[in-house]
Order: structure tokens, then C-alpha cells, then sequence
């Protein structure tokens, strides 16, 4: 039915049974492949239309690109843009007309990234009362975790995985924004396979009611798509919009 963890009928119980890579979450590119051809296929993937950039949007990740930031923490804004708009979209138009689109939202991931990262990074001589900062990941794990737990207190049949999330995949703080990300997306597959399955069957008809997806568009760019608009979607469904 797809080649998406979670859609199928039975559920794995080990999560390394996915066998994801962290960049493989928000890419297929090679892993040498540059920050813009990262952040491009991403944008072009996500918005579901496309084969490249205008002068605008080239000149606009450029700038990006001289941030020196992860590419994690640009594709997060990009996905974040992308998920506030995907429900007011009209069937068959892209999620996102432009990469402009999505400045605010990246520029202000990237703000928080070089603050989180700074605050981190303060030594413990230098500051000896203040507790240390949080970084980029561990602010985001300890939201993810929130969440869950609210997500639990409002879905008694959803509460057992999510504790088994919380021993388990959630167990450690990663140490890099690509293994947030795909901590992160591990968890909303695994919440969705503890769906009954024809909860999870329309979850997908849902997802893919929601894509623009052109015949254009590469096989790998179209797997990020429908898993972007999965995640998405699942979150939708769950009440977690706003991560």
C-alpha cells in the first residue's frame, strides 16, 4: 500500500526494524550532497511542484547558506511553513508558492538554533550559578516529550505508546538536529501504527487527498513528499500541530 512505516496491518515492535537514516528523514540526496542542493530538493519535495528554484528563491538560500546552520534547521522551517499552509490549500495547487514563503518561519528557526547553540555553549566557569542552557535538540525533545504526555492525558488508548515511546525512542536526547529529526518522525510513525487500522487507513486517504504531486517529479522526491504529508497529517489527527 505504501512505502511508509505504519501503514500496513501488523506492527513492528522494535523501532530498528525501520532501518532509517537521520538524513534519509528530510532527504534522498547522497550524503555529499550540498546545503542548497539539500535545501532544494527538500522545498521542491514538500511544495509537490517543480524542478528548480527562481533567481529569488536561489538568491534567498544563498543567504541561508552563509547562516552555517544544519540543514535540519532550515528544513524545519520550510516544514513548518509548509504544514501551517497545507491545510488551506486548494486541491492540485502547490503547499507553497515561493521558498520566500517560508522565510519568517526559517529565519526564525535559525534564530533559535544560533541562541539555543550560544546558551549551550557557555561554560560552566564562566556562569557558575546559572543552569546550563538547553540546546537546539534537547529543547525540542523536551517539547516532543510534553506533547506526548498531554497526547496521553487525552488518549487513554494511545497512553500505553506513548510510555513505550518514552522508554524506548525517546529514551535519549540526541546530540545532532538530523537525529532529532528522526527521533522525532520515529515517534508519530510508531504513534500511528498503535491506531486501529482503519483509523490509519484513512489516515492515509487523507494524506494523499492533500498531495500536488506532479509526474515530473523524481521517485525519491515523491517519498519525501507523502512523508512529510504523513507526518502531517498524523499530527493533524493527534492535536499536535504546533511542535
Amino acid at each position: 500500500m505504501s512505502d511508509l512505516p505504519g501503514m500496513g496491518e501488523r506492527t513492528v515492535g522494535c523501532p530498528a526494524s525501520l532501518h532509517w537514516s537521520t538524513r534519509r528523514i528530510m532527504s534522498l540526496l547522497p550524503e555529499s550532497a550540498s546545503f542548497e542542493e539539500l535545501v532544494q530538493d527538500y522545498f521542491l519535495a514538500v511544495r509537490g511542484a517543480g524542478l528548480m528554484l527562481s533567481a529569488l528563491d536561489t538568491e534567498l538560500l544563498t543567504t541561508w547558506a552563509r547562516e552555517g546552520v544544519p540543514f535540519e534547521v532550515v528544513a524545519r522551517g520550510i516544514s513548518r511553513s509548509a504544514e501551517k499552509a497545507l491545510w488551506d490549500t486548494r486541491p492540485g495547487e502547490p503547499v507553497l508558492r515561493s521558498l520566500r514563503a517560508c522565510r519568517r518561519q526559517v529565519e526564525s528557526e535559525i534564530k533559535k538554533y544560533r541562541e539555543l547553540a550560544a546558551g549551550a555553549g557557555v561554560e560552566a566557569d564562566t556562569a557558575p550559578r546559572r543552569k546550563r542552557a538547553r540546546s537546539w535538540e534537547e529543547t525540542r525533545h523536551a517539547r516532543l516529550c510534553a506533547a506526548l504526555e498531554d497526547l496521553a492525558g487525552r488518549d487513554e488508548a494511545l497512553a500505553h505508546r506513548v510510555r513505550s515511546l518514552r522508554i524506548s525512542v525517546l529514551a535519549h536526547v540526541p546530540e545532532e538536529p538530523a537525529a532529532m529529526d528522526a527521533q522525532e518522525a520515529l515517534a508519530f510513525l510508531l504513534l500511528l501504527r498503535a491506531l486501529p487500522f482503519p483509523d490509519r487507513r484513512g489516515l492515509w486517504r487523507e494524506a494523499v487527498a492533500a498531495a500536488s504531486e506532479q509526474q515530473v517529479m523524481s521517485p525519491r522526491a515523491r517519498k519525501v513528499s507523502r512523508r512529510f504529508r504523513v507526518l502531517a497529517t498524523v499530527r493533524r489527527r493527534l492535536g499536535m500541530k504546533e511542535m
